[in-house]
């Protein structure tokens, strides 16, 4: 972290909320009780977070969660004293005499002096107040708010720990991350724990891995997914419900390389305003062994690449400047508008390792992509079907609980391409298309993409937490860096306004989730495996397989249990493996072409023709019901 954001974080406390001041109340408490244990930890800093709070420090013993039970008893001890969190402004030089003198972050003078509480005086801006907080015998360097007293930060709990660097940076010191929650009363706290527990049970790291749908190996590198049949199959799933709507609104499906040139990206922008989150640019062969042959360093290189001195090539980390090039290779009338590019495109970011995340946070991902040229007249026409879309894929998966943020352009800030006329025009459109949408939304700045505002779907799953998941974004910028243009009705060339849209976003991304949000129990129509055969035993496996023909003739994934287990064992691992149905055949099914049905939750059926289920199957599949 830089000393800039550290400083941020330090103003944007004073605005906190009801909550935030208590979670950071109870990281000072947490520091105290830390202290207390081992004198000599070196604290650096303990902000609020979504869900809590954490405290770093840098200690010779290694806190692991055996310790956990230990720090909570001392923590209720000092929510126990009741003490008043007493705020004291002091100068500089008295702030840098109680960190020489090791006071800051302690709860005695220390022969060693608070080194992180020094670093941090010295990027405190001439001229801004300095504050210390005391509760009983802990002070610390803060800026505060905090509640009033020690007392009031009853319901916590001791989460984790992991390691961090001292401000983010790999090059300084290693720390320990000590993470807690804290609420306003233990029911709070109660509901919130038994929810995590149900995350776990969710965990799609966990059931991926059980189910058989993705890995991730070493050897390919970390962030990179690797389908496995079965999560394949999702996708596919997925991926066909997709297409159908696309075909339905008039979309070219279109295939791009994974590779593009370095001018190209310098043409969208994306290098180098998206240079923090890309891979590292490839340099050209010829001038690699040139710069050998020169014995070149590897600054020159880096120089050459960011200069364009040397040419070289980057993963794409976005598809629309391919899809650019698509529309631009051939002249364009206004009555070929609008044109709508659509493809599963692979793309990838360079995401911190510490930020890897199963599915949900890649490396490499797929999105359904699509970019649409259009005239401005068409704008709020081409906004609105692409909305549209959006809810259908949601509401098709029970995904109906979401809101709809607007991820504007933050005016202060250098990181977006383009006037600032053209993003009110943008900016003013989205609000628009989203009041249409009949429901409620929130405007946040500085969210936006480099080039345009978006309208994002922030969807809740069914354990209440958030995930961005469809977005809709207005670009007036790219077609203008590309110098794209269509002859309009006057015969006069005027420039194209550009959509991004992608309603699932990242395939991986959304695939976790949807392992989460159904715990692996997809429905029918997303489940790799449909329908499992079972028969009782051997000389019923020809019939089983009879039946599984016919369940493949509609298309359905069936498979036939031939295993010598009892009914009873295979029954258990169907619904392990998470098959919405499974099929029982012995003597009596046999006998009379039906099979006896059971559902993996409402379990026995009964009998039934195995006609009249095929065709209920078939229903169920091609509405994609839930």
């Amino acid at each position: 972290m830089s000393d800039i954001k550290e400083r941020k974080s330090l103003e944007e406390r004073h605005q906190m909320s009801d909550l935030e001041r208590l979670r950071h109340s109870c990281a000072h408490v947490l520091a105290t009780a830390i202290m207390r244990i081992w004198p000599d930890a070196q604290l650096a800093g303990g902000p609020p977070v979504d869900n809590g709070f954490y405290y770093d420090m840098e200690l010779k013993h290694r806190i692991t969660p055996d310790d956990f039970a230990k720090i909570e008893a001392e923590m209720k001890k000092v929510v126990k004293e009741n003490s008043k969190f007493e705020r004291e402004v002091v100068t500089r030089d008295a702030a840098l005499q109680l960190a020489k003198s090791g006071r800051l972050g302690a709860i005695a003078e220390r022969e060693v002096e608070s080194k992180f509480k020094t670093d941090l005086l010295a990027s405190i801006p001439e001229g801004e107040e300095i504050s210390i907080f005391k509760n009983n015998d802990f002070w610390d360097l803060c800026a505060g708010p905090h509640v009033g007293r020690t007392g009031n930060c009853k319901a916590f709990k001791v989460m984790s720990v992991a390691s961090a660097f001292y401000k983010g940076d790999k090059d300084k010191e290693s720390l320990q991350r000590v993470y807690g929650t804290c609420f306003k009363n233990k029911t709070e706290l109660t509901d919130h724990l038994e929810k995590l527990e149900e995350a776990k049970k969710r965990d799609h790291r966990r059931l991926g891995k059980e189910l058989g749908l993705f890995t991730i190996d070493d050897a390919v590198g970390q962030g990179l997914i690797l389908w496995k049949p079965k999560g394949a199959l999702v996708r596919r799933s997925l991926q066909d419900f997709i297409t159908e709507q696309l075909d339905a609104q008039g979309y070219s499906q279109v295939y791009t390389p994974h590779i593009g040139k370095l001018s190209l990206y310098r043409t969208s922008g994306h290098f180098p305003f998206y240079s923090d989150s890309q891979f590292p640019a490839i340099p050209d062969r010829d001038a690699l062994e040139k710069l050998s042959e020169e014995e070149a360093s590897c600054s020159v290189l880096t120089n050459g690449l960011s200069t364009g001195e040397i040419e070289g090539y980057m993963l794409k980390p976005m598809n629309c400047p391919h899809h650019i090039k698509i529309f631009d290779s051939d002249p364009h009338s206004y009555r070929d508008l609008p044109v709508r590019l659509a493809e599963f495109g692979t793309v990838y970011r360079w995401e911190q390792s510490g930020e890897l995340g199963g599915m949900t946070r890649v490396r490499g991902f797929t999105q359904d992509d699509a970019h649409i040229f259009c005239t401005p007249d068409q704008v709020d026409d081409e906004i609105a079907s692409c909305l549209d879309l959006v809810k259908k894929v949601l509401s098709t998966l029970g995904m109906e609980d979401y809101r709809v943020r607007l991820s504007f352009s933050d005016p202060d800030s250098d990181k977006y391409v383009g006037t600032r006329e053209v993003w009110d025009k943008a900016e003013a459109s989205l609000r628009l298309a989203a009041e249409n949408l009949g429901v409620d939304f929130t405007v946040e700045l500085g969210e936006a993409a480099f080039y345009g505002p978006k309208i994002d779907f922030v969807v809740k799953d069914v354990i209440g937490r958030d995930w961005q998941l469809g977005t809709v974004q207005l670009d007036f910028n790219l077609p203008e860096r590309f110098d794209l243009t269509y002859v309009g009705s006057d015969n006069g060339r005027h420039r194209p306004v550009m959509i991004h849209r992608a309603p699932f976003g990242s395939l991986e991304r959304f695939v976790g989730l949807l392992i989460e949000h159904f715990e692996g129990k997809f429905p029918t129509w997303l489940a790799p495996e449909q329908v499992r055969v079972l028969p009782i035993s051997d000389k019923y496996i020809e019939h089983a397989e009879a039946a599984a023909k016919k369940l493949t003739d509609i298309g359905a994934r069936v498979s036939v249990d031939r295993a010598s287990e009892k009914l009873g064992a295979k029954i258990r691992l169907a619904r392990l493996d998470r098959v919405p149905y499974m099929l029982v055949i012995g003597a009596q099914e046999a006998e009379s072409n039906t099979v006896s049905v059971r559902h993996r939750d409402r379990m026995d059926l009964g009998a039934r023709p195995l006609d009249e289920f095929i065709k209920d199957l078939h229903t169920e599949i091609s509405s994609r019901s839930l």
